[in-house]
């Protein structure tokens, strides 16, 4: 099972984070800056795979049994944490289907279009993801998702819009 999916800058910002188990707000913080703390003196060079005993040494937290798998594109690393049931591999390919499927709803994805449309890269991401667990790993059938998820938002906007109007007209 993914227990987590985090997206970090360079600088240790955490851009995007989802847990899907229950984790307190503080452990989140923690669990980020220790993931951070390892992955900013990884070489390039190694293996894009840690276990996650290595990172939670000190703690005896939920994610000590975990593992890691981390992709780093320009300034952000991509890091899934998942459990024994899950391929690494697996894993590292989800990474890539998920960025891929970032670069055809943004072309040519950066920070700021992770900042400025959170919204939608949730939406992506629970496309792909659903309890932990991968649904969809096709990135034309999770864009087609997010398209009609984008058209119904704007149908339902236009619809409250016409709904305030009538009412201030007949109210």
């Amino acid at each position: 099972m993914i227990r987590a999916m985090i997206v970090i800058n360079n600088q240790g910002k955490p851009r995007l984070s989802k847990f899907y188990n229950y984790t307190p707000v503080e452990q989140q913080q923690q669990l980020i800056r220790s993931i951070y703390s390892v992955l900013c003196l990884q070489p390039e060079n190694v293996s894009n795979f840690i276990e996650g005993g290595s990172i939670w040494v000190r703690q005896k937290t939920y994610f000590s049994d975990s593992r890691l798998v981390y992709k780093l594109f320009a300034t952000l690393y991509f890091v899934f944490v998942f459990d024994s049931s899950e391929n690494e591999l697996a894993m590292f390919d989800l990474i890539q289907v998920y960025v891929e499927t970032l670069e055809k709803c943004f072309s040519n994805v950066c920070e700021l279009d992770i900042v400025l449309n959170y919204s939608k890269i949730h939406t992506i991401l629970d496309e792909m993801i659903l309890g932990g667990q991968v649904v969809e790993t096709n990135s034309e059938k999770v864009m087609q998702a997010v398209e009609e998820i984008s058209k119904l938002e704007k149908v339902t906007a236009a619809t409250k819009l016409i709904s305030k109007s009538t009412s201030v007209l007949w109210g």
